[in-house]
C-alpha cells in the first residue's frame, strides 16, 4: 500500500505519528494509499523550522521573490496534465475540470508576479520641517492555510502565492482525502527556486489543525471549509491573537426573470449545479423562477438537459459532464437529503437515487436530481447538500425571489438571469451576498479582483486572492523621520507641533 508523508524541509518525508488515513478511489471505492496524519510535535518542529528559514526568505527583495513566483507559472503550465490526473485519481473530478482547478490557482500565482507593485507603501515628504513620514508593509512571519478536499489545487494556491510573495513562511495542511497535488505543488515550488523550509506541506486531522491554532509562532490562518469548522476556526485562532480569514459554506440561488433566455439560463444552471458533482462552494443549488410561466418553462427545459447528463470516471473520457462525489460518506449523506426532501413533500422530477454505473458498482457515484416546487421551510432548501441536486423555488414576483438569497443564512454567491438592466443594477446594488452574477451563473471573480462571501459564508475582515490577500499577509508599519539641519539645541519635551 503506498504511504503518503509531509514535504519538510525541501523534501518529502515520511510521518512519525504511526497514525494514517485512507485515500480513496472515488470511482472505485477502493483504497489507494495511505497518508500520514501529523502529530503536533511535528507540526511544531515544522514551524520552528519554517520560522528560521522566513527570516532569509523575508528579506529577499520583492522582485526576486516575484521571480519565483514566474518561474512557477512556467512549472505548472508544463505539467499541467500530470497534476491533473492526479488530481482526479483521488478527487474525483473530470480531466477537464481538474485543470480548471489547476488554471484558476495558477492565475493567482500569475498575480503575484506583481509583488513589488502590490508591496510598495506611502510616503509623505515635508510633514513638517526636516519630516517624512512613511509606511512599509512587511511579511507577518509564518502563517499557515488549511485548505478543503474540493480544490486540491486551486485552493492551496490562493493560500500559499500571496503568502510567499509577501515574504512570509507558509505551512500548508491541505485535505487528508486529496494530499497527493499539495505535496506536488510543493515540488515545483522548490524548482522555482523557493528556499527549503519556507513552505512546509503537513497533512494531518484535527491535532494537527488545533496545533496550527495553538502555535504561538504562526501570525495567521486562512481556511476553506464548512461553516461549522470555519467558526471553530476562527473562534480559536482570534483567541490565540491569530489573524484568521475562513470561508464557510452556501446556498447559491440563481433568480431567473420572465424576459430571461430560458435556453441560456436553463444551460447556465445545468453547468453551474452538476459541474464537479456540486462540490463546488459557489455551484448553484437553488432556482429561483418569477412568475408561474417562468417556472414551468424552465422545468421544462431542464428535465431533458439533466437527463442526458453523463455520469462516470474521469478515464470515461472528456465528454464525462461529471464524476463521484468524495467519499462513500459524502454519498449517503446526499441521498439522505434527498429523501428527506422527498419526505417533505418536495417534487422529484429527475430522480437519481437507483443510479448504478456498470463496473463502478463500488464507486461513490450520484446520479443527477432535480427537484421541483421546494419550499423555504424544507431541509434540503436551508441545508448546503454538496452533492448534484438542483432544488426549483418558485416565486410569485421578483421582491419575493430577492428576499429568498437576502434571507438565507448563506450568502456566498448569487446570479440573476435577465434582460433588464434596471432589474440588474437593483439586484446587484441590494442583495447581501458576496459575489454576484449578472447572467453568469458562478461567478468567482478573477485573480486580480477578491473572492469572499458574506454572512455565515465568511469570517474575517479580508478575502481572498486579489490585493486582499497582500492586505491579509502583511503588516503596515509607519515611520516618522526627522533629519534636522543645523546645529542641535537640547532636547525636547512635548511633541513637536507640525508647521
Amino acid at each position: 500500500m503506498k504511504e503518503i508523508g509531509h514535504w519538510i524541509n525541501g523534501k518529502l518525508v515520511a510521518g512519525t505519528s504511526g497514525k494514517f488515513a485512507d485515500v480513496f478511489n472515488p470511482a472505485t471505492g477502493e483504497v489507494q494509499a495511505r497518508v500520514a496524519l501529523a502529530s503536533k510535535a511535528e507540526l511544531d518542529a515544522a514551524t520552528a523550522d519554517a520560522a528560521k528559514a522566513q527570516v532569509k526568505w523575508g528579506a529577499t527583495n520583492p522582485q526576486r521573490r516575484a521571480r519565483v513566483m514566474m518561474a512557477m507559472v512556467g512549472l505548472l503550465n508544463r505539467d499541467m496534465d500530470k497534476l491533473a490526473e492526479a488530481l482526479s485519481i483521488e478527487h474525483g473530478k473530470t480531466i477537464p475540470d481538474a485543470k480548471g482547478d489547476i488554471q484558476r490557482g495558477l492565475e493567482v500565482i500569475e498575480f503575484c508576479i506583481g509583488a513589488p507593485h502590490l508591496l510598495k507603501g506611502e510616503f509623505t515628504d515635508s510633514a513638517g520641517p526636516g519630516i517624512d513620514m512613511y509606511s512599509m508593509r512587511q511579511p507577518i512571519g509564518v502563517a499557515a492555510g488549511i485548505t478543503p478536499f474540493n480544490f486540491p489545487a486551486m485552493i492551496p494556491m490562493w493560500k500559499m502565492g500571496p503568502a510567499l510573495a509577501c515574504g512570509n513562511a507558509f505551512i500548508l495542511k491541505p485535505s487528508e482525502r486529496a494530499p497527493t497535488v499539495p505535496l506536488m505543488l510543493a515540488a515545483l515550488m522548490k524548482e522555482a527556486g523557493l528556499p527549503d523550509g519556507v513552505l512546509q506541506v503537513i497533512n494531518g486531522d484535527k491535532e494537527s489543525v488545533d496545533a496550527i491554532l495553538d502555535n504561538e509562532v504562526i501570525s495567521g490562518v486562512g481556511f476553506v471549509g464548512s461553516t461549522p469548522i470555519a467558526q471553530y476556526i476562527y473562534a480559536r485562532g482570534t483567541a490565540n491573537g491569530k489573524r484568521v480569514q475562513c470561508f464557510g459554506g452556501a446556498k447559491n440561488h440563481m433568480i431567473i426573470m420572465p424576459d430571461a433566455d430560458m435556453d441560456q439560463a436553463a444551460d447556465a444552471l445545468v453547468g453551474a449545479g452538476y459541474g464537479a458533482a456540486g462540490e463546488r462552494c459557489m455551484a448553484i443549488s437553488v432556482a429561483v423562477p418569477v412568475g408561474e410561466k417562468t417556472a414551468d418553462a424552465l422545468v421544462a427545459k431542464l428535465i431533458p438537459r439533466i437527463e442526458k447528463l453523463k455520469v462516470g470516471p474521469y478515464t470515461a473520457g472528456n465528454d464525462v459532464d461529471y464524476g463521484p462525489v468524495v467519499t462513500g460518506a459524502a454519498k449517503a449523506n446526499i441521498l439522505k437529503l434527498v429523501e428527506s426532501g422527498v419526505a417533505a413533500g418536495a417534487e422529484l422530477v429527475v430522480d437519481g437515487r437507483d443510479f448504478k454505473l456498470q463496473g463502478y458498482e463500488d464507486g461513490f457515484f450520484v446520479g443527477p436530481h432535480l427537484f421541483d416546487k421546494v419550499r423555504t421551510d424544507m431541509e434540503i432548501y436551508r441545508k448546503e447538500i454538496f452533492g448534484p441536486v438542483l432544488s426549483v423555488v418558485r416565486a410569485k414576483s421578483y421582491e419575493e425571489a430577492i428576499g429568498m438569497a437576502m434571507d438565507h443564512e448563506y450568502g456566498n454567491g448569487t446570479a440573476i438571469y435577465t434582460r433588464d438592466g434596471d432589474t440588474a443594477r437593483d439586484f446587484a446594488a441590494r442583495v447581501n451576498v458576496g459575489m454576484i452574477g449578472i447572467n453568469v451563473p458562478i461567478p468567482v471573480p478573477l485573480a486580480y479582483h477578491t473572492f469572499g462571501g458574506w454572512k455565515k459564508s465568511s469570517f474575517g475582515d479580508l478575502n481572498q486572492h486579489g490585493p486582499d490577500a497582500f492586505r491579509f499577509y502583511t503588516r503596515t508599519k509607519t515611520i516618522t523621520a526627522r533629519w534636522p539641519s543645523g546645529i542641535k539645541e537640547g532636547g525636547e519635551f512635548n511633541f513637536k507641533q507640525m508647521e
